[in-house]
């Protein structure tokens, strides 16, 4: 390791703390341990490695929540080394909410703010969710859009995820009718109704499935006991711990994961 990212216009040095990972192999996918810049920096050597030298644009998905948006920000300090690169990037997100883009609830509308304007990401290399239409007919638009760009059997080339306590992932929340059948292949994004937060639109179980590379980034303490469940064996289901998804297909997974939340992940 050279310590340094590079990739075409992408330079950029990397942490000390990135050699103080820990890493293991387990049945959802590749677990890194570390100090949050080093996860950052992991991502962004990760994003940097994965989306270059591709005839086509290839596609990140990014995602909402506290810990993503402090990637973001750190992202947004690096600007003149990762904005060529990011110019070259389709860039959307897993999911979001029915709420206009200029909303603090929007996910799409806060990456835009903290990371892509920033770097001076072009509007035709932004593909958000069309949130001023029904729940269902935004869903069925984005797809549509989505198999038009990039082919019916495929989603992100990576998509970025965090989890909630709850130990859902985009908006795959406990009891959400999307993870009753893990084997239909009909669909890679949905819209549906979340008990007590409204309508969401999201990408799918098979979406997951059909994308290339997945990492997502837990940290604190407070997501310590939701790991647990994650990593603890035992018979939790997917649809009381969405987060167990992972399980399906480990090998394109890897979670990024703080010394706080990583405490309650099993030895």
């Amino acid at each position: 390791d050279s310590g340094f990212i590079s990739s075409g216009a992408l330079i950029f040095p990397l942490s000390p703390l990135s050699h103080t990972m820990q890493s293991r192999s387990t049945p959802y996918g590749t677990v890194r341990i570390g100090p949050v810049e080093a996860l950052y920096d992991w991502l962004a050597r990760h994003m940097s490695q994965h989306v270059s030298n591709r005839i086509c644009p290839p596609s990140v998905a990014l995602t909402g929540g506290s810990t993503p948006m402090g990637f973001y920000r750190w992202m947004a300090t690096r600007m003149m080394s990762f904005a060529p690169v990011a110019k070259q990037i389709i860039w959307t997100v897993s999911d979001e909410r029915l709420v206009p883009l200029d909303s603090p609830d929007s996910n799409f509308g806060n990456a835009r703010r903290s990371l892509l304007d920033p770097m001076g990401v072009p509007d035709d290399s932004m593909l958000a969710w069309d949130t001023e239409r029904s729940p269902d007919d935004a869903a069925e638009w984005y797809s549509h859009l989505w198999a038009y760009s990039f082919g019916e059997r495929k989603s992100y080339d990576l998509c970025l995820l965090g989890m909630g306590p709850d130990c859902h992932v985009a908006s795959l929340f406990p009891g959400s009718p999307l993870l009753e059948d893990l084997q239909d292949p009909s669909r890679g994004f949905s819209a549906v109704e979340v008990p007590d937060k409204g309508w969401r639109l999201t990408i799918t179980p098979e979406g997951l499935r059909r994308s290339e590379s997945i990492v997502i980034m837990v940290t604190g303490a407070s997501k310590a006991e939701a790991l647990g469940r994650v990593f603890g064996g035992g018979d939790e289901s997917v649809v009381n711990c969405p987060a167990r998804l992972m399980g399906l297909f480990p090998e394109k997974v890897t979670w990024l994961v703080d010394h706080d939340a990583g405490a309650g992940i099993p030895a």
